[in-house]
């Protein structure tokens, strides 16, 4: 990606440009107030200057949107109240005490029963980190089967998860398909994606037109959940 400038009037702002094999433009604000723009890689300036004179006004709408929602990152305290996010949903922590440790979710609730103190934060935690976990470990495996089938492979990369501070996937060529923990967070077509993504880089290890021909066969449609991952998340 490049840092680009893009001044209207009074205005300026800061962007990427990320050119890809593609026809159209698209214009990304994500929650962190990033501005995202995706080109066709021989797009002319001002084919490009034009376009983003035509999105002005959503543009600033985008930024001032988050703006008004944007503070100091927040760091979670896991009490009772606070939102998390699991297969692209947002549910509300509830925390309260019994007998025995469990994390159950419910319609929009994520409840958390601790044998200690509702306000030990640190093994409130530790007890939805584990169950995230479990989670993990389940679903990515359930998601992996699923798409690996559309390819045909004769080797099977294994399945790893490590956390990642700048990608979603990766592939170690010849051996593995990495996934990042944080996809939990996001939905299951999400994940699908990223894995799809990924076990195309088995047959083809650089992105281009060949790329991405072969992954609009196997998962139609990802320009769309990548730009929702992207919006969702906040992106890697």
């Amino acid at each position: 990606m490049q840092n680009k400038i893009f001044k209207y009037g009074r205005y300026k702002y800061n962007y990427l440009l990320k050119t890809e094999d593609r026809k159209t433009f698209s214009l990304v604000v994500t929650p962190e107030m990033k501005i995202i723009l995706k080109t066709p890689v021989k797009a002319p300036a001002e084919k490009i200057e034009s376009f983003l004179k035509r999105k002005w006004m959503w543009l600033e709408k985008q930024l001032q949107y988050f703006k008004k929602y944007q503070s100091v990152k927040y760091k979670k305290e896991y009490i009772s109240g606070e939102s998390f996010f699991y297969l692209g949903r947002q549910y509300k922590l509830v925390v309260k005490a019994g007998k025995q440790a469990q994390v159950k979710l419910f319609k929009g609730i994520i409840q958390l029963t601790s044998t200690k103190s509702v306000n030990n934060k640190a093994n409130n935690k530790k007890l939805l980190n584990d169950w995230y976990q479990s989670r993990i470990e389940k679903k990515f495996k359930e998601r992996y089967e699923i798409v690996l089938k559309k390819f045909n492979y004769k080797f099977r990369p294994q399945l790893v998860v490590r956390k990642m501070s700048k990608r979603w996937g990766s592939y170690l060529t010849g051996k593995k398909i990495i996934l990042n923990p944080e996809l939990i967070k996001a939905s299951t077509k999400a994940i699908d994606y990223v894995i799809s993504h990924e076990l195309c880089h088995m047959r083809i290890k650089r992105h281009g037109k060949s790329f991405y021909k072969l992954l609009d066969s196997k998962y139609p449609n990802w320009r769309t959940v990548k730009e929702r991952l992207e919006l969702r998340l906040g992106g890697i």
